[in-house]
């Protein structure tokens, strides 16, 4: 053995389900190594044996030549003595093992499964659950780690003797690929009645037929049931809208390809690579003219959610249908999707005329990602299957095991240990107990999966919210509350692998104030360790609570008052929103004007979109979040470019967006992270210039798409005035762009335009959501800071 060396290897990261020992075997061979290579509960571990340089070439092409859906995060390299062996094998897996490995997301059929799926001499032509090691199911079926088929939902389905052989050839790229399976040996598909009733004929077919009649299809997906339509009949949209209870948001459509997807929407490079990428995601793109959907799709809006084919039976149905078909959620509105047989059948069984099913379990449920495009780079909206459960890499470690439980709406929790943070899947709005239900039952699955033993528990102070009464209840744990808008800052933090300090502008909704109001405009001087509240929108009163944020007339009817109009008789006279709503404007507006419970103050980013929207006519009320601001983006004119001005008071001196100045005290007040800020008071912007603006020009008879792009262009310079302000009295460089208001294109690019015309480093999100479904991350972030 002269000459000869052994190494002990072990890899981490994302190397399990993704052909990573198949790759260390032929690399193996290709060296003339011997030894062994195998999973166990933190990864692979390989010993190699042969010609020291051998062996360094095979740690080399580990390290850097790893397949295209692994994630090395960590090689580790000891020698051990020679024993002699002959050639390389693949050994059974161990249980244990160093930290836990990671689980991978689930992957698109790649391109040499497709076309065995339409070649009819292929003994898996037409088969819906054609896989290899480079594609189809992993996250939605394992059950365990390390990562076998006895810990998938695939356990229950003997491979026959064609697919065994594939499964033990090393030449084969079934080689240990842990879902393969074939007609004779795998599951099936089958068309059932509502009632569960199985109906006669091709269930493929059959139920390819059924949509293009028109009907409603409950589809059986990776994670969990979808409902399709034909997306060009108005007919069947409607329907589908009036049985899910879903009255105006988006529905998504699949195309069957890229070149498909262009005839419906403008394509650009960045998009068509997220549309082809192995996650395959929902992608928002502006909707062509004359584009073959009926207008129910997505109505109210230019753009148009796309998706291509992620698996086998999706791909089919393009095929047999030969147009593009709504592929929605399997769930009424407010429910988490439906991923159980017997559950779909329950819940969906008023929705859909028929369910296309089949008979391998989904364990983990798993709605499709959203992500959109700006500015040539992805942006996510909901990350979810394709991406989850992807860890996170932060240039921090925790120093104890962090669970992290997120908010109310676009709900998602983060197990945090180690370097790694991983966040959950989006698992909906947590209302209800079949949305918490869900919820515990995924922290549970996940906590098993990862090895995560919650030390440490971070959670919103939002008394109400369902994740803070979860975290409150568990026992044997620290509990840590993070502020609503600093958490969403830290998300921004961590997605950028930094600690800050930065200004941090957090723009959203409603978040739980510690002053006792309600929080979603606010600029913050922020660390990972800690805030302060250096600024925030004017503060106005919220009529109703709840029913101000479900009915936006009601903040342009406190907005007015508190801009001073209500005296000079403005509503009832000439506004049109006050007329639409003649009936509760004097009592609303009342309400508002005497403050209390009834009607506490807010800052709020959201409510002032609301405001402006309903001041324009966009939306009295609306039926989901977020609705009327965008009806506001959407309605803007992209050829305006000038802005309201708006007056930024507060700090060391007060400005007016424009370049104006107004006179202000300066002080001294510690900002809590080791810079001083010469502020005497919280910086304001005074949102009541925008809307006192707004008026003047209805009132002028300025058209409203005009009025509608003032309106951004005027907040984007007050903000960017507010945040130099603070920056320069922190003496902070860099900003932080966060919260849910921030998926405003229009708002977005004119905020961090102007900052950067003015030397700052803007942060933005990339690989979380800038609203509430990142906020589980940021909370864990700021754990671990502790």
């Amino acid at each position: 053995m002269s000459g000869r060396v052994r190494s002990l290897i072990r890899v981490e990261g994302v190397v399990q389900g993704v052909g990573f020992r198949p790759f260390v075997h032929a690399l193996a061979s290709r060296y003339g190594l011997a030894g062994l290579v195998g999973n166990d509960g933190g990864g692979v571990f390989i010993e190699a044996e042969g010609p020291p340089s051998a062996v360094a070439a095979l740690v080399e092409a580990v390290r850097e030549r790893a397949p295209v859906l692994a994630v090395v995060e960590r090689v580790s390299v000891t020698a051990v003595p020679p024993t002699g062996d002959g050639g390389f094998r693949i050994v059974p897996s161990v249980a244990g093992g160093p930290g836990r490995a990671l689980v991978p997301p689930d992957v698109a059929t790649c391109d040499d499964c497709l076309a065995e799926l339409f070649d009819p001499a292929d003994r898996r032509f037409r088969y819906p659950f054609v896989n290899c090691v480079n594609c189809g199911p992993r996250f939605t079926i394992i059950t365990a780690v390390p990562y076998d088929r006895a810990v998938t939902t695939m356990a229950g389905f003997a491979l026959c003797a064609a697919c065994a052989r594939e499964y033990h050839d090393p030449a084969d790229r079934r080689f240990h690929a842990q879902p393969t399976c074939c007609p004779a040996c795998g599951p099936r598909l089958a068309l059932r009645a509502p009632d569960g009733t199985p109906l006669p004929g091709d269930p493929l077919t059959e139920a390819a037929a059924l949509v293009a009649a028109g009907a409603v299809v409950a589809v059986k997906g990776l994670g969990g049931y979808h409902l399709a339509a034909d997306a060009a009949s108005e007919d069947a949209v409607a329907a589908l809208r009036a049985r899910k209870r879903r009255p105006d948001k988006a529905f998504a459509v699949m195309a069957a390809d890229l070149a498909a997807a262009r005839e419906l929407c403008e394509v650009g490079e960045a998009a068509a690579a997220l549309l082809t990428g192995p996650a395959r995601p929902i992608v928002l793109l502006p909707r062509r003219a004359g584009a073959p959907v009926a207008p129910s799709v997505a109505p109210g809006g230019p753009d148009l959610g796309v998706l291509l084919p992620y698996t086998p039976l999706h791909h089919l149905l393009c095929r047999e249908l030969a147009r593009p078909y709504v592929l929605t959620s399997g769930n009424l509105a407010d429910e988490p999707i439906a991923h159980d047989d017997e559950d779909a059948l329950r819940r969906l069984g008023g929705v859909a005329d028929a369910f296309l099913c089949h008979d391998r379990p989904i364990h983990a449920p798993a709605d499709d990602s959203v992500l959109r495009v700006f500015r040539g780079t992805p942006a996510p909206v909901r990350r979810s299957r394709g991406y989850a459960p992807e860890a996170i890499t932060l240039p921090w470690p925790f120093r104890r095991p962090v669970l992290a439980c997120g908010a109310e709406q676009k709900s998602t929790f983060c197990l945090g240990q180690g370097h790694r943070a991983v966040l959950s899947q989006h698992l909906g709005d947590l209302e209800g107990h079949l949305a918490l239900r869900a919820y515990t039952g995924e922290i549970e699955r996940m906590r098993r999966l990862l090895g995560v033993e919650p030390e440490v528990v971070a959670y919103d102070p939002h008394p109400e919210y369902l994740s803070t009464k979860y975290a409150l209840e568990l026992d044997g744990v620290d509990v840590v509350a993070v502020q609503h808008h600093h958490a969403h800052i830290a998300s921004c933090l961590a997605d950028n692998g930094e600690a800050g300090p930065v200004v941090g502008v957090a723009f959203d909704g409603t978040g739980h104030g510690p002053d006792g109001t309600i929080w979603g405009g606010e600029l913050l001087v922020a660390s990972l360790s800690g805030y302060e509240r250096a600024g925030h929108l004017e503060r106005v009163p919220l009529p109703g609570g709840v029913s101000a944020i479900r009915q936006p007339w009601r903040m342009a009817a406190a907005y007015v008052g508190a801009a001073g109009l209500a005296a000079a008789g403005e509503p009832a006279g000439r506004l049109a929103v006050a007329r639409r709503n003649a009936r509760l404007w004097p009592a609303v507006s009342a309400l508002a004007a005497a403050g209390g419970p009834a009607a506490p103050l807010t800052s709020s980013a959201g409510r002032l979109f609301d405001a402006v929207a309903a001041l324009l006519g966009v939306r009295d009320a609306v039926t989901y979040e977020g609705q009327a601001a965008m009806g506001l983006e959407h309605l803007a004119d992209p050829a305006v470019r000038d802005g309201y001005p708006v007056t930024v008071t507060g700090g060391a001196g007060s400005r007016l967006g424009g370049g104006r100045c107004a006179t202000g005290s300066p002080g001294l007040v510690k900002d809590g992270h080791g810079a001083t800020c010469a502020l005497a008071a919280p910086v304001v912007i005074r949102s009541t210039d925008l809307v006192r603006a707004v008026v003047e020009d209805l009132r002028r008879g300025v058209p409203s798409p005009v009025i509608a792009a003032r309106f951004h262009h005027g907040l984007a310079e007050a903000v960017v005035t507010a945040a130099g302000l603070i920056a320069e009295a922190a003496g902070i460089g860099t900003v932080a762009l966060s919260g849910g208001v921030f998926a405003n294109e229009l708002l977005l690019g004119g905020v961090a335009d102007g900052l950067r015309a003015g030397g700052f480093r803007v942060l933005t999100h990339r690989r979380v959501p800038c609203n509430d479904g990142g906020i589980s991350l940021g909370q864990a972030a700021v754990a671990a800071s502790l």
